[in-house]
């Protein structure tokens, strides 16, 4: 169990219950994301989210495992049928080749060293397995209000953002490879449908293969 907790971390812990209330006053974002996801996440297979929350992201996907730091969060994702272990993605408390896939979802901006917890990924995941991030590109229209207005965001004060080139420079530093992409928050209205490729969404979902 890990006992101190990151500062990032924190907001989380002490504000478990308006991370909650954001899904519930922002449904068709979400739902929008699921589906950018659901276009590159493996349909079967032994998979782990790392940064799993209240386990929002690894319930509509049947994901049975899920890391955090927060112990709060992790009650929730338990009450979502979700195996929780406490611990941080630089430092996964895990074995290594043991999953055919790890998902990130909005996460990555709170690593301490994204470069190290990318790198842990890919020691947990078999050969040929799948890492999927999902995340806000920072020069895109919401990454670039977030970062106008993170100050005035309890969650993402101590949040970096980061670009797609930045993602995918990292992935490639990790070892990964056979990186493809899916996009999706277009500002239009309602629930939106994901594009492949990358540079005209906000939210982006890179599959990189170990």
């Amino acid at each position: 169990m890990i006992q101190d907790m990151y500062i990032k971390d924190e907001p989380f812990e002490d504000h478990t219950e308006r991370y909650e209330r954001w899904f519930e006053r922002n449904k068709e974002a979400y739902l929008t994301e699921l589906k950018a996801l659901e276009t590159l996440l493996p349909e079967n297979g032994r998979g782990i989210e790392i940064g799993v929350g209240s386990g929002r992201f690894s319930e509509p996907f049947s994901i049975k495992y899920g890391i955090d730091p927060s112990r709060k969060m992790l009650r929730l994702a338990a009450n979502r049928d979700i195996e929780v272990i406490q611990g941080i993605g630089e430092k996964l408390p895990l074995r290594s080749d043991i999953f055919d896939f790890a998902l990130i979802v909005t996460t990555i901006c709170f690593f301490e060293s994204p470069k190290q917890a990318l790198e842990e990924a890919y020691r947990i995941l078999k050969s040929e397995g799948d890492l999927i991030i999902g995340f806000i590109d920072k020069d895109s229209p919401v990454g670039k209000e977030y970062q106008r207005k993170k100050e005035q965001n309890v969650f993402y004060r101590e949040a970096k953002f980061y670009s797609v080139d930045e993602v995918t420079e990292m992935l490639i530093g990790a070892g990964f490879s056979d990186l493809e992409y899916s996009q999706t928050l277009f500002n239009e209205e309602g629930v939106e449908e994901p594009e492949l490729g990358c540079g005209k969404g906000s939210f982006v979902v890179v599959k990189a293969c170990k």
